[in-house]
């Protein structure tokens, strides 16, 4: 289907069996299977049977979330580094970007006359600011990858 809408799918055995709007709720044997995602990824995909004690389900080996998974339990020392870059990565892009993006939202001229102005801080040349922006997109989009682990649960491992 190509409406725009994303689309949860349900395989059984490589069948498709099913498939619906996000976030949807599927019926199966035992229970039924909660997914939903946000803007940057899966947010939740978890099975809820009838005693109510949710199971994570497994990510498809072949899905982002899949490698990324398997990064994890192969290389578990190598994601962590990973994680934390990418913590490292999204932290310096608020620090940088938020500012400056205030800055520019403070001179438009009705928010400039009600509340005044603000000058960030921080000045760096356009390129830099892009690679800073672009390292915080990445920083963010592996975080989504990892299905709903924080930082927190990547540090304790």
């Amino acid at each position: 289907m190509t409406d725009g809408e994303v689309r949860a799918r349900l395989y059984v055995d490589g069948s498709l069996q099913s498939y619906a709007k996000m976030p949807t709720r599927f019926s199966v044997p035992g229970g039924h299977i909660e997914v939903a995602i946000t803007g940057f990824g899966l947010k939740r995909c978890h099975f809820v049977p009838r005693d109510g004690v949710e199971q994570q389900l497994a990510p498809d080996p072949r899905s982002a979330e899949g490698r990324r998974a398997r990064l994890h339990r192969r290389h578990p020392g190598a994601s962590r580094l990973i994680s934390l870059l990418s913590i490292a990565f999204v932290i310096i892009g608020l620090c940088v970007e938020v500012p400056q993006i205030i800055e520019a939202l403070s001179q438009i001229p009705p928010v400039a006359e009600s509340i005044g102005t603000f000058i960030s801080p921080i000045r760096l040349p356009l390129h830099i600011n892009l690679m800073i922006g672009l390292a915080a997109v990445v920083g963010s989009t592996e975080r989504a990858l990892r299905m709903r682990s924080s930082w927190i649960d990547e540090l304790a491992s």
